[in-house]
């Protein structure tokens, strides 16, 4: 993917690109001090209470971030922060998210890119604090030169870690209860989930699909992995792991059907992904000697839910169980 054009004008040369964006954000400083909440641009009004927790200081995967004044022009490169944002009360505070945010329905969609973000085209949007999650095309650096906040916050590793994402951006934006209470929710829900699903299931063997030819797939170190366990759930991938695999190896497809699984989660089922449906699975060489297949246990996860570890997450937990209840008893 490609840097993109700055939108609307012709491309400048940086330098000349962030001594204007410097003006268009004093402006913007100026503005936001003034208390300009009924300004035609949308923005959230601080409320008291909020705006007295600032500045406040968050230390995210880039260290310690430090946010002046509660922020009213956010700019997200990352869906799952985008989701965040929006589960912790501070949608209204945002002017503009990635092309890859979808969610939730109404999110101001550009064509911002977090994988190669362009400083120039971020700039355009006056942000007072950007969220991504990962540092490409000198993105902090080039942002700390203008006084604009930005945040790193990468794919959880374990589910402590998305916790405290959501935490973290809820202080960063004037919404700390909020956030508290959005994860406390989630932690209730996912585990109610996992009482009701009970232990009968549990070592049933799975494959977690990431793509095919290759075949992909995640183990039990990685986020998905340990959601996985939760379930006792055994995964098949384990065994063929190799360190510099960094949790995602390529399997051959006769290792998959000699593990002979019981449950194949595909989370590669959509048009972009390459389309993978339980009737594709069936269909490989093969394949149907699986018990997965024999046993119609292949589930097709949402993409989005599957691969983001945000405030939807107890979905997910919820469809690992779903799938988990309908296989077969141990």
């Amino acid at each position: 993917m490609t840097p993109q054009p700055h939108p609307r004008r012709p491309r400048s040369p940086l330098a000349r690109a962030l001594s204007a964006a410097t003006t268009l954000l004093t402006a913007t400083a100026v503005l936001v001090g003034c208390g300009s909440s009924g300004s035609s641009g949308g923005t959230a009004s601080p409320s008291a209470s909020a705006a007295a927790s600032f500045p406040a200081t968050v230390t995210a995967a880039n260290g310690a971030v430090t946010i002046k004044a509660q922020p009213q022009h956010i700019v997200s490169l990352s869906p799952t922060a985008t989701e965040d944002l929006y589960a912790v009360g501070a949608g209204k505070q945002v002017v503009a998210v990635d092309s890859m945010s979808n969610y939730p329905s109404g999110v101001p969609t550009t064509t911002l890119s977090g994988l190669t973000p362009n400083v120039e085209a971020i700039v355009a949007h006056h942000p007072d604090l950007v969220i991504a999650s990962q540092d490409t095309n000198g993105l902090v650096a080039g942002l700390t030169k203008l006084g604009v906040p930005v945040m790193i916050e990468p794919a959880a590793a374990k589910l402590d870690d998305a916790y405290q994402q959501i935490e973290r951006i809820g202080q960063a934006t004037g919404h700390t209860a909020e956030a508290g209470k959005t994860v406390t929710d989630m932690k209730a829900r996912i585990a109610d989930t996992v009482k009701q699903a009970g232990s009968g299931h549990a070592n049933l063997s799975y494959f977690w699909e990431v793509s095919a030819n290759p075949y992909y797939s995640a183990t039990s170190t990685t986020f998905v992995g340990q959601v996985a366990s939760m379930f006792g759930l055994k995964n098949i991938a384990d065994a063929a792991a190799k360190a510099a695999d960094g949790g995602y190896p390529q399997l051959a497809q006769e290792y998959i059907v000699q593990a002979q699984p019981q449950l194949v989660f595909l989370t590669d089922s959509g048009a972009a992904s390459g389309g993978q449906t339980a009737q594709v699975v069936a269909a490989r060489p093969g394949w149907a000697t699986v018990p997965a297949v024999k046993n119609k246990q292949i589930i097709a996860l949402n993409e989005d839910i599957a691969s983001r570890w945000g405030p939807r997450l107890p979905e997910l937990v919820a469809a690992i169980a779903q799938a988990v209840q309908k296989a077969p008893a141990q």
